[in-house]
Order: structure tokens, then sequence, then C-alpha cells
């Protein structure tokens, strides 16, 4: 069987640990990330760092929001007393890379499962820090609003249209030319700003090549709900995380081989 060609749209930031396992699986990474991201330092993100003794949890959603506070504040980040909820095996491996103590994981590595865990654990009347993009949804902060807690948000980074459309564009022509057997999408905005690249008069073709010439696969539902917009059939893992979407995407792969 030959190697797999697999589309990665992840940021850059992000996209060498999925090259790595697509590799290893053995295949072949193609690198067109649908989404940059940017560190800032805001009044927003100065604020959550002033209150820092008022804060009983600080949730990290993502790498990106630890990467920017250590940038900007790394005392703060040495220095957390407080709680802290991460979502997902890899935001919590990059705070605890710069020493910081996770408590809470939600099962389920979205903002619901965090809500849950929380609603679960009677996490009430608290003052709770989200350090995150501004882009994100609103599900967790009213969630946590909604069990009766204060919410600061900040903004750390910024979500930001790739700045690179070139590769962005060859892929869609490798697309077109039959030449990925695979392409994955990490988050909503991955795959808004694929199909925004997209000319018009194309995306009922290219929905199409998703949908029956390649193996489309989310990392989670909620980025499947984006795919299913463009009327994109898709596959997602029981546990979102890269490592088990990569490990469905080889399985569903050789399956198809087989047929």
């Amino acid at each position: 069987m030959s190697r797999p060609v697999v589309a990665i749209t992840r940021p850059y930031d992000r996209a060498q640990d999925a090259c790595d396992i697509v590799r290893r699986l053995g295949g072949e990474c193609v690198l067109a990330p649908t989404l940059d991201l940017e560190p800032v330092n805001t009044e927003s993100l100065k604020e959550l760092v002033s209150r820092k003794d008022d804060i009983d949890w600080l949730v990290f959603t993502s790498p990106t929001t630890i990467v920017s506070l250590n940038e900007f504040y790394p005392d703060f980040i040495r220095n957390i007393s407080c709680k802290v909820a991460v979502i997902g095996n890899k935001t919590a491996q990059m705070a605890e890379k710069y020493g910081v103590n996770v408590d809470l994981v939600p099962e389920k590595y979205i903002a619901e499962g965090l809500v849950e865990e929380f609603r679960k654990n009677n996490v009430s009347n608290q003052v709770i820090g989200v350090p995150r993009t501004l882009s994100a949804r609103s599900t967790l902060i009213e969630g946590l609003e909604k069990l009766g807690n204060e919410v600061i948000l900040a903004e750390a980074y910024r979500s930001l249209f790739p700045r690179d459309k070139i590769k962005v564009e060859y892929l869609i022509d490798q697309i077109k030319n039959n030449e990925i057997d695979a392409i994955t999408f990490t988050s909503p905005l991955t795959v808004e700003n694929f199909f925004s690249i997209v000319v018009d008069k194309e995306l009922d073709l290219i929905a199409k090549i998703l949908s029956e010439d390649i193996i489309t696969v989310a990392i989670g539902p909620i980025t499947g709900e984006i795919l299913e917009k463009y009327d994109v059939n898709f596959i997602y893992p029981d546990i979102y995380t890269v490592q088990s979407m990569m490990e469905l995407l080889f399985k569903v792969y050789g399956e198809k081989g087989n047929e």
C-alpha cells in the first residue's frame, strides 16, 4: 500500500507535532496552515494579571495562551497560586513545562466538557480567569457564568486569517488533482478559513471531493459542525486529540486499501 498524503491545516506553531505523528504512522505530510496565531499583550490581559490575587481558578484552553502569558508576564506564570484547569493533554503538557500545576483536565476536551466538570465539582461563586482568543465560542464563558461565577475574559492571542494564502491555494489545486489522500481540521476556524480561500465557483466541487474522494477528519464534533455547514462528510475520534484523529485516519485509510 502506498503512503497516504495527509494535509495539515493547523497553525505553523502547532503543525510540527501533527506532521511527526503522520510520519511515524507511515504517511507523508503536506502543511498548509489556514490559521495564524499571534500572542498579544492587551488591556484585558493586563487587567487579568493585575487581579491575580483575586482569581480562584485559571482556565487555559490552548498551549498558545500559556506561551503568550510567559512571553509578556513570566513572573505571573511562575507564581500561579490558584487552581488551574486546562482543556486537552497538549495544554496540560505546556502548563507543566512552565512549572504550572494542573488541577483539572475534563474528560471531553471541549468547553462543554470543562463546564460539566465544574458543575459536578460545585465550582460556583468563584473568580475564574480565562485568557484566550476572543474569536473562540462563547460556550465556556456563558457556562461558567451560569454556574454563578465571575469570569475575567482576557485576550491573550489573536486568531488570524493565514498570511500565506499561497500554500492553501496550492493545497486546493492538489485536492482537485487527486494528490491528497486525507485532510485534517483541528478547529472551526481552520475550516472556515479554508473555505474562504476556495473560490466560490469551486465550493461545491471541493466539498464533493472532501466528502467522496478524501478522508476528511475533524478533531471533534464542534469542528465537525462547520464541515457540515459546507456539506462535507467527515469522521472524528472518540478522544479529541491530534494523536487520536491521526490514528483514526490511518485506520480508515488501511480499511479502504483492503476493500
